[in-house]
This record gives C-alpha cells, sequence and structure tokens, in this order.
C-alpha cells in the first residue's frame, strides 16, 4: 500500500510565531481517515493541533472513511461512526495530550431513505455513544464539467426532495443536527430548507462552497457578490450556524497549491477576510464559528498559519467575542458541554 504523506516539506517553508497561544479553540470541523492514496488519523491530526495553538477540542465530520464492508449498503455509514469512536476514545484516555479529538461526531445518512433514515440514525447513536451529534448530507451539485459533485453523488435539487425531507423531518423528530456542504449557487435552496425545519440546528459548512474553478474561474469578485446577496437570505434563520473556513480548498480557485511557497496567514486575510467579515457582521459571533477543515485545506497552508490568519481577522473583537468565535458557538451548536 502506498500511502501519501502531505505536503509538509512545502508548507514548513514558511514558520509564523503564533498568535495568542493561550487562546482557547474548538476546531469544530475536521477529518480522519486512511485510503491508499493518503492517510490522516489521530498522530496526523494532533501533530498540526500540536503546532502552537491551544486546541482543546474538535469535531470530526464524515468524509466517506471506515465503512462496514459486510454490512447493508444504508448500514455502513455506521462503520465510520465506530471508527472515530475509537479514536475518540483514545484521545480521551489522557495519554495523546490535552485536546479532546471528536469530542463531538457528525457522520453520514441518506436522508433519501425517508422514514427509513431513524434504523440508521439509531445505528449511529449506539455506535457514538455520547458523541454522536449529527449528520452531514452533502449536496454540493453543478452541471459543470469542470466542477466535481459532492463525494455523496448527489443529484441536482437534492436538498427540495421530498424524500429527502421526510428524511429531514426524522433528523428533527431525534433533535440531531444537520451540516450542510453544496456551493453557492445552490443558497436558496438550502434557505428554503433552513425555514421548512425551523427546529433542526443546521450548521452551513465552508460559507456554502463560493466556486473559483471552471465558469467561475477568474471571477472571484462576482462570485462574492453573487454570494452576499444569496446568504443574506439566511439572516433570520435563527437555526443556522456558520463555519467560517474551509475557503482555501482548490475549488474556491485561489491556487495557493500551485505556488512554490504556501500563503503567510497576512496573505490569507487579504484574499479571504471579505468573506469572514461579512458573516460576522451579519450574522454575529453566537452564530459564527472558525473551522480548520483539515486536511483537506492542508494543500494549501498550514494548520498554525491559518488559525494565525483567524486571529489576525479578529483582532478588533472584544474577549468575549473572540470567545464566541473560536470556542464558545462550537460547543453550543454542537451540544459539546452535555
Amino acid at each position: 500500500m502506498v500511502v501519501r504523506v502531505f505536503n509538509d516539506a512545502w508548507l514548513a517553508q514558511v514558520r509564523e510565531a503564533i498568535l495568542d497561544p493561550e487562546l482557547a479553540i474548538c476546531d469544530p470541523h475536521h477529518h480522519l481517515w486512511w485510503r491508499p492514496e493518503s492517510k490522516y488519523l489521530l498522530d496526523d491530526l494532533l501533530n498540526d493541533t500540536g503546532s502552537g495553538h491551544h486546541i482543546t477540542s474538535t469535531v470530526f465530520v464524515e468524509c466517506n472513511s471506515m465503512y462496514r464492508a459486510a454490512s447493508i449498503e444504508s448500514l455502513a455509514p455506521v462503520g465510520e461512526t465506530e471508527f472515530v469512536q475509537g479514536i475518540a476514545a483514545m484521545s480521551a484516555s489522557g495519554g495523546f495530550g490535552h485536546t479532546r479529538v471528536a469530542k463531538g461526531i457528525v457522520s453520514f445518512a441518506d436522508l433519501t431513505l425517508g422514514q427509513g433514515v431513524r434504523e440508521i440514525l439509531e445505528a449511529h447513536q449506539q455506535a457514538g455513544a455520547a458523541r454522536f451529534r449529527g449528520i452531514r448530507h452533502a449536496a454540493g451539485w453543478h452541471e459543470s464539467e469542470d466542477i466535481r459533485n459532492s463525494h455523496t453523488d448527489p443529484p441536482q435539487g437534492l436538498m427540495l426532495r421530498d424524500d429527502f425531507r421526510e428524511g429531514m423531518s426524522v433528523l428533527d423528530e431525534m433533535g440531531l443536527t444537520f451540516d450542510a456542504w453544496f456551493y453557492h449557487h445552490q443558497l436558496a435552496e438550502f434557505a428554503d430548507l433552513a425555514r421548512t425545519f425551523p427546529n433542526v440546528t443546521m450548521i452551513l459548512d465552508h460559507f456554502a462552497g463560493p466556486l473559483g474553478i471552471g465558469p467561475y474561474k477568474g471571477h472571484h469578485d462576482q462570485v462574492f457578490n453573487d454570494w452576499k446577496q444569496e446568504v443574506g437570505a439566511l439572516t433570520n434563520c435563527e437555526n443556522v450556524y456558520f463555519k467560517l473556513g474551509g475557503i482555501n480548498m482548490k475549488l474556491n480557485g485561489f491556487e495557493w497549491h500551485t505556488r512554490d511557497k504556501p500563503p503567510s496567514s497576512d496573505e490569507l486575510v487579504d484574499a479571504t477576510a471579505p468573506y469572514y467579515d461579512y458573516c460576522i457582521e451579519l450574522f454575529g459571533v453566537d452564530r459564527c464559528m472558525f473551522e480548520s477543515n483539515f486536511p483537506v485545506d492542508k494543500e494549501s497552508c498550514s494548520y498554525a498559519v491559518l488559525w494565525n490568519a483567524f486571529k489576525k481577522m479578529t483582532t478588533g473583537k472584544s474577549a468575549a467575542e473572540r470567545q464566541a468565535l473560536f470556542h464558545d458557538t462550537a460547543h453550543r451548536a454542537y451540544r459539546l458541554d452535555e
């Protein structure tokens, strides 16, 4: 088996002193996997979270990893919860430092099963014990062949389908969270979903995926303006929280990965701060949380540099506002203190 190591030598070209190293951080979005082409397990995550920032807890988000091999298809994703629960138990043993990895677990269940999704959700609850919080069913779809659809291979208009919404009603009844992942041109579909299920805590991942590739390549200003108009429809959806991060992926079009040297935190701020500033201004610190989206964003920047950028974006905020953005909002949205 060939296991690719992430681009550590490339990332090491840019090293920065850690800003505000005592500021408590909950990283509410990272993955864990072991695939033929790469791995990102507990030791890899701890190498990143241990790079200087004070990461007290994390939330794992599904990534189609370690599914059950001998299982009916709908129950196969429970294997990922079992896998992460084991890693979380290792972390909680106290032998791996102060960071409580996967204090919350967000798994996958196919909401198009309608009422049938209850069996899968109950299996996740059993496998994840007190850590299972909810699911993500990615809906990213685009007609362009240059833009890859989400890993769940969703159809067009997934969030508007009756069977998907029947499954969402089960999620509602069970009091579980819903992580949303799609692309910016689908924001109106999500806004309708959020208004239809006001009692479901919904966490919008990665700014709703502002695209910068395919037909959007070279049109950053237009994409930003279109995104601003669409995301404003969520202002009154008090059940929606926003993950601020995941905007350094290849699909966002900043092309950090093509450079001889990775970006500094100042460069990240210069290129992406308008998205962060707009969300915080529009939705407030009680509905916004910073996220790493590692190791996906690791193809563009290091963990230490990324969180330095977040800290630089909030130098004008009060201590209470920063505590919300870096820790408290995530803990509240995912009920990590229960």
